[in-house]
């Protein structure tokens, strides 16, 4: 059996499902398919569909917790297909609706920080501005090591300093070390530096 029509008996399976009203398990379903757009057919536009599917069906049966998990996917494929602004969105909802769970509240600093990220390489202006709303919305988060980071960036990229937007980055990874997604999102920052220089990018 192909992978095609795998894909094609998920979907007809799924679409049974939704109506019997059997949600949660059709939302699985749309997890499977995005997982396979994702790694075996390499069709992110397809996974994300998927995945924000899923989200939606979690969402109406207030598993918040695996909506979020869906969405976070979604945020993470759109920024890396510059579709930024869908991705700050995301992030900040999630952000937003962790912050005030003790449990969940640790990782709402990661997801400020990559809203973040994505307004910086949009507009410095607009990443200062979402920082500032960041910290009053979320006061620990002044105190993270991401929001200290953010700054020193932001200082560095206002005065076109190349090295002292490395010399941050590195600082920062030899503590908490960066994934590939953030790695590829300073990278693009670190080249609206004028004088970087470096085609392919380098953050060491």
């Amino acid at each position: 059996m192909t992978l095609l029509q795998v894909l094609w008996m998920l979907e007809m399976l799924t679409k049974r499902l939704i109506h019997k009203g059997r949600f949660t398990i059709a939302a699985k379903h749309h997890i499977t398919i995005a997982e396979i757009y994702e790694t075996e057919l390499v069709d992110i536009e397809k996974a994300i569909a998927h995945y924000e599917q899923s989200a939606d069906y979690y969402k109406g049966e207030e598993s918040n917790s695996s909506a979020n998990k869906c969405l976070l996917k979604v945020a993470a494929y759109a920024a890396q297909l510059e579709q930024y602004q869908k991705a700050i969105e995301i992030y900040e909802q999630v952000g937003a609706n962790t912050m005030d769970n003790p449990l969940l509240k640790y990782s709402a600093k990661d997801y400020f920080f990559k809203a973040a990220l994505c307004h910086f390489i949009v507009d410095e202006l607009n990443a200062k501005l979402a920082l500032e709303k960041y910290e009053e919305m979320f006061p620990a988060f002044t105190d993270s090591r991401e929001c200290k980071l953010l700054k020193k960036l932001l200082e560095a990229h206002e005065e076109q300093n190349s090295e002292a937007y490395t010399e941050a980055v590195k600082e920062f990874d030899s503590i908490s070390r960066l994934d590939q997604w953030l790695t590829t999102m300073l990278l693009r920052i670190k080249k609206s530096i004028q004088g970087d220089g470096e085609v392919d990018g380098d953050l060491k």
